[in-house]
């Protein structure tokens, strides 16, 4: 078969698909003409998912297209914990150095962290360097917080946090959204998989840093005025897992989404629309389902975009809490109102890290854009902005 794609660049490729006329069996081998290299295509085909990737345009990385396309496996099927490879350092200068440099020194993010003894210090030195570690905290607006923390960890600590994530978004009715953007993309490369207890279980095995939002999708895709607000299932869900492992539950706050975007058309806006209505009705409709057994508003797990304007830059700030050990609670394995107290207790510490963050920032001489961009005009670009004093 021959098919001619427009691709966003306004260029056409061609393509020859030779193979057996049955919709089970594909044995011969494809065979490409191209006229123009280009960026990637999704094809759907006789119910089967192809991906192609050209590798002829300068500054393309084959491997880092495949890994980001979640199609890299050692076996059979892709193994979400076994079968990921790290960034490489051409990819993370790639990312950070080149895709994203414009973002973050335009919010020139703060991180602190908690040492034992209480004290607040700027940077990850309160963050345990040995895992298993599972930092659990609140979901901005789009997950946007993500990218600084990506970095910085890699960074300052030199390790991959894996993010526990919807796994609608590592499905067939999102692939067509990595045509034109690579967010999806970096997710992946950066430790994304999907959240299912199993997946936990394994990381949890291996010592890894785990990354855990309970308040999920409903946070993540909040409404408006529900900014800093959690959206927790009552029961404990991740408290056991991580004292059977002996796991370090590290909380933390985020704060600065309502500095840079706003939210104009959220999910009840667009529910009442016709058109957007069909649509979130028919990606959710046979997508796979998290926490249909929670009521409320926690268990409302929608996907959808939100309508957003950005706003002038203000600044990120991020607060991990003081280590909380696990190991040894084995009251938590066996009594159900320990592990809530756990869990409210790390609920709580979340809450107050947002709190003490917002109201700290307004103590922040460089939190407006204009101020940064001074100071860093006489200090230099890659000068370590200022900040309040914690």
């Amino acid at each position: 078969k021959t098919a001619e794609f427009d691709t966003s660049r306004k260029m056409a490729i061609h393509y020859s698909w030779y193979t057996h006329n049955s919709s089970k069996h594909f044995g011969a081998s494809p065979v490409f003409s191209f006229q123009y290299s280009c960026q990637p295509l999704y094809v759907l085909e006789y119910n089967f998912e192809l991906h192609i990737f050209i590798a002829q345009e300068d500054g393309v990385n084959l491997l880092s297209v495949i890994k980001g396309a979640n199609m890299y496996r050692r076996g059979r099927q892709r193994d979400f914990v076994t079968d990921y490879l790290p960034p490489t350092l051409s990819e993370f200068k790639k990312t950070f150095d080149e895709d994203h440099k414009l973002f973050h020194l335009a919010l020139s993010p703060v991180m602190m962290s908690t040492l034992t003894n209480g004290k607040i210090v700027r940077g990850l030195a309160g963050v345990p360097d040995q895992g298993p570690v599972l930092f659990v905290g609140y979901h901005a607006l789009m997950g946007i917080e993500l990218s600084p923390l990506y970095e910085e960890f890699l960074r300052e600590k030199n390790t991959i946090v894996r993010g526990m994530a919807h796994p609608m978004l590592f499905g067939s009715k999102y692939e067509t959204s990595r045509q034109e953007s690579s967010r999806l993309d970096t997710v992946s490369m950066y430790g994304g998989l999907p959240v299912t207890p199993i997946n936990m279980y394994r990381l949890f095995e291996r010592n890894q840093y785990v990354l855990l939002y309970p308040g999920g999708a409903r946070e993540a895709l909040h409404r408006k005025g529900e900014e800093y607000k959690l959206f927790w299932p009552d029961q404990p869900e991740f408290v056991r897992m991580a004292a059977r492992f002996g796991v370090t539950v590290v909380p933390f706050g985020f704060v600065g989404e309502d500095d840079i975007l706003e939210l104009v058309l959220d999910y009840n806006d667009q529910k009442n629309i016709p058109y957007l209505r069909e649509w979130i009705e028919s990606i959710n409709k046979d997508g796979q389902r998290v926490r249909d057994s929670v009521k409320g508003e926690e268990g409302n797990q929608d996907m959808h975009i939100p309508a957003i304007v950005p706003k002038v830059p203000g600044r990120f700030y991020y607060l991990f809490g003081k280590p909380i050990k696990m190991e040894g609670m084995n009251n938590v394995l066996t009594d159900r109102e320990s592990a809530n107290e756990v869990y409210l207790h790390i609920k709580s510490e979340v809450e107050d890290a947002m709190a003490y963050l917002q109201r700290k920032r307004e103590e922040d001489p460089y939190r407006s854009i204009a101020q940064r961009a001074v100071y860093q005009a006489t200090q230099g670009v890659s000068a370590r902005v200022p900040t309040f004093e914690p």
